[in-house]
């Protein structure tokens, strides 16, 4: 027990420090969840062996992994997207989807990247909504038509890959049987998702509001609950958990909307972004294992093919963008929409715990990742910047 005291503190620490080490007046701007990654492979077993990723802390971990979908589902404004955004970023991400499954099985069968094609290519598809939302919104993109396109894009980046995800991990029952739990997971989902934006309007949301700003909170503990509820039904029904929180955020953010689920955001955002979350990506560093980069001659050369893979795969869809966005703002909504850590590290943890995925191959998709989001967001700003 003492040990995981030691543990905590240690990862308590590194979590403060992390916004500290991302705000530095540097060049370069380091978003938070790469120092957290990298503090994590500082402090893990791999370089220092400060902490390991096991008991308590891997527990900690599995949660910040739900709470950190639970917010992303929470981000997602459909009200926002729906209409044509809408209808492009869906048949953006199954072009993104086509193009990556196409790339992969050719630099899988010439031996580049031996890395199962399938998860690869769902890795290769993603987009980092909850890192380009905070972006987008502090240097005032978010609001205009082309922040409107970029979100629905990136959050279809999320929705896509979630969506394989679950249907990647073998299933305990047969297809048909497999289908129908599915089929009746989304309706229980529909059906939590009406009751509760039909309770927005009725006085049950002024007993909820009553209890905010009190040892009860009850609407946060309600929301806690009905993720822990669809986290256990998606598992009891052969999907991964991870699906199950993100729907959840996804009923939370249609049952908040207005002035009055303001407050209850900031509260979860405190709870994850705050506690949970940068836990599991302090934990996910530990995991990296650099040395694998180093045993690997061709890491550098992989690391470089994927980050042109991301740019290639996620640029494909600007192909339907041509009508609504200008010529110079589409190389920029290709390097946005290629920003895809979170998803890519959450992909690469689920594959090599089901062991679709060696962990040295995990370690060149999480690199490709970092170095995406370090670099790709700054470059497309810059080029924005200078088109005015």
């Amino acid at each position: 027990m003492e040990s995981y005291r030691i543990a905590l503190f240690v990862i308590a620490l590194v979590a403060a420090l992390a916004p500290l080490l991302a705000s530095m007046p540097t060049r370069f701007r380091m978003p938070v969840v790469v120092a957290e990654m990298l503090l994590g492979m500082i402090i893990g077993p791999h370089i220092f062996n400060w902490v390991t990723p096991d008991g308590l802390v891997g527990m900690l971990g599995e949660l910040g992994l739900t709470f950190l979908l639970f917010m992303v589902g929470l981000e997602i404004n459909l009200g926002e997207i729906q209409g044509k955004p809408l209808t492009l970023a869906v048949g953006g991400w199954f072009l993104s989807f086509i193009v990556a499954m196409i790339c992969m099985y050719l630099v899988h069968a010439i031996g580049l990247i031996q890395a199962p094609p399938l998860l690869a290519a769902v890795a290769l598809s993603t987009t980092a909504l909850g890192i380009l939302v905070p972006i987008l919104r502090d240097d005032g993109t978010l609001a205009t038509d082309f922040g409107k396109l970029l979100l629905s894009a990136a959050a279809m980046g999320e929705f896509g890959p979630l969506m394989v995800i679950s249907l990647l991990i073998i299933p305990a029952h047969s297809t048909s049987l497999h289908t129908v739990f599915i089929v009746a997971f989304v309706g229980i989902t529909c059906l939590i998702a009406a009751t509760a934006v039909r309770a927005r309007s009725s006085a049950v949301i002024d007993i909820l509001a009553k209890t905010m700003q009190s040892s009860g909170q009850l609407p946060v503990r309600l929301c806690i609950a009905l993720q822990a509820l669809l986290v256990v039904l998606a598992g009891e029904f052969g999907m991964n958990v991870v699906v199950g929180a993100f729907a959840a955020g996804m009923v939370v953010g249609m049952a908040s909307k207005g002035e009055g689920g303001v407050l209850l955001r900031q509260k979860l955002d405190a709870i994850g972004y705050g506690f949970l979350i940068p836990i599991f990506f302090i934990i996910a560093g530990m995991k990296f294992d650099i040395a694998a980069l180093w045993a690997n001659p061709l890491a550098s050369v992989q690391i470089i093919s994927l980050l042109g893979l991301l740019v290639v795969v996620r640029g494909a869809p600007v192909l339907l963008y041509r009508q609504v966005l200008s010529s110079a703002d589409r190389l920029p909504f290709a390097l946005y929409s290629a920003t895809g850590l979170p998803m890519i590290v959450i992909i690469s943890e689920i594959g090599v715990s089901s062991d679709l995925m060696l962990p040295d191959r995990a370690a060149v998709l999480v690199s490709a990742g970092m170095i995406s989001v370090l670099l790709f967001p700054m470059i497309a700003e810059r080029m924005r910047q200078d088109n005015k």
